[in-house]
């Protein structure tokens, strides 16, 4: 007979730094692979990449070297200074992002530590619907008054930044106009809608500035409100008093901020950077509104602005060789994935006319044509609807590629000859980790 003290040191194993492991039952009899196999210390297993190079200013101006070692090295990587696992690789990017059963994900109100989840209320359809008949109506004359006043305020010789007097512009009165926001209230709004939706970073002050922002947002609301339920509208304000009558300034306000828009303002500015730097690919786009749409997809797919999505384990799961505890936070990577050559050819070259990128929005990680399609975080799960649904409006997807596509022709109406400064090739950065990634300086001439 052995005493419990030497049953207990068989059954235990030691780790790499030097410390006994002892044998825990789950679901059975063995060691759990989180114990034994994730024992590791920091940096210890990974020599061609450290943590914290994934923190550092050179991986927030070009994330895709660092992506490239861990896609073809670590594709499931334990980070543990940042205290996270990056998925890299397209098919465990995608399999995790539609999978509801063992992650979750945290809406930008719970990010900025609010207790409101009003998320389903913006995505209710008579919301979506009263937001996709108002953009479709004023993006072409939106984005024809903006190129007009563009060219009226140019003059000859000096270089007009796309991205401030077109792009970041055109996406704010959209956004007005979809909820019914008067457009004198223009720069107010637009600096209350940045704030707040800069508040789900990591920064401290970008916390702090969302949260008096979204009182600030709250308050400007308040008359819009009051005049709705006495006299509604057809735009998103009077569709959501209708779904929740008693909905409050703050709750529209913190509904508000589920309303993404760093897609379509990165996805137009980077588009329009590839574009003007490919020559070659810009004269086949110009003329041409489906090519455009193209164009448009295969952005998302090679620059994609909204980098990655964080998805939280439910429970304890084993996936990718690894068994993920409760709660663990899996990094997406969307700009990793998305040049996976393992899906695509040539991942690193813009090419819209893409033969193995999938054209039509995709539902979930499988497709019967067997290609894959950019992945676009920002905007949500694949629809499970029709593409042309009968009795709901057309998806995210769908409506921001479409409002791209008008936007874009609009400026080439106006701007016929737009082309880059000769002095500047666009580039691409965030303004902290983990945000937008876009060409924020896009001079050019008209």
């Amino acid at each position: 007979m052995t005493s419990p003290e030497q049953d207990k040191a068989a059954s235990a194993v030691t780790g790499k730094n030097g410390v006994a492991i002892g044998k825990v039952a789950v679901h059975g009899d063995g060691f759990r692979t989180y114990e034994v196999y994730q024992r590791e210390r920091v940096g210890e297993s990974t020599a061609k990449i450290k943590p914290r190079q994934l923190v550092s200013d050179e991986f927030r101006r070009d994330p895709y070297p660092q992506l490239t070692i861990l896609r073809e090295n670590y594709p499931c990587y334990r980070d543990w200074v940042s205290n996270r696992y990056w998925l890299t690789r397209y098919d465990d990017v995608t399999s995790v992002f539609v999978d509801d059963a063992n992650f979750l994900t945290r809406s930008h109100a719970q990010k900025m530590g609010l207790d409101d989840d009003l998320g389903p209320l913006l995505q209710s359809v008579p919301v979506q619907s009263a937001i996709t008949q108002a953009l479709d109506d004023a993006v072409t004359p939106t984005a024809l008054g903006l190129a007009e006043e563009m060219v009226s305020n140019y003059s000859e010789g000096a270089g007009v930044n796309l991205m401030t007097h077109f792009v970041g512009r055109l996406v704010v009165r959209l956004t007005q106009v979809a909820f019914g926001v008067p457009l004198h209230l223009e720069d107010q709004f637009g600096e209350l809608l940045w704030r707040i939706r800069r508040g789900a970073s990591w920064h401290p002050q970008l916390q702090l500035s969302a949260q008096t922002a979204l009182q600030s947002m709250a308050d400007l609301l308040a008359p819009l409100l009051d005049e709705r339920r006495h006299s509604p509208h057809e735009d998103a304000l009077s569709a959501m008093l209708q779904t929740q009558a008693d909905l409050s300034p703050m709750h529209a306000a913190t509904a508000l901020a589920e309303w993404e828009i760093e897609t379509l303002t990165g996805g137009l500015a980077n588009m329009w950077a590839l574009l003007l730097s490919h020559p070659t690919e810009f004269d086949k786009a110009r003329h041409d509104a489906r090519l455009m749409k193209l164009a448009w997809l295969e952005t998302l797919r090679h620059s994609p602005p909204v980098l990655a999505a964080e998805r939280f384990s439910r429970h304890e799961v084993e996936r990718f060789g690894r068994l993920i505890p409760e709660g663990a936070l899996m990094f997406c990577s969307a700009a990793a994935a998305n040049r996976d050559p393992r899906l695509f050819a040539d991942p690193e070259d813009f090419v819209i006319e893409r033969a193995d990128l999938c054209q039509r929005e995709p539902r979930g990680q499988y497709r019967a044509d067997g290609l894959a399609s950019g992945i676009a975080f920002g905007l949500g799960r694949p629809s499970r609807h029709p593409a042309v649904p009968e009795d709901r409006p057309r998806s995210r997807y769908a409506l921001m590629r479409d409002t791209a596509v008008s936007a874009s022709q609009a400026l080439l109406a106006t701007c016929p000859e737009i082309r880059l400064t000769t002095t500047h090739m666009p580039d691409f950065d965030a303004l902290t980790l983990g945000e937008m990634r876009t060409c924020w300086q896009l001079p050019v001439q008209i």
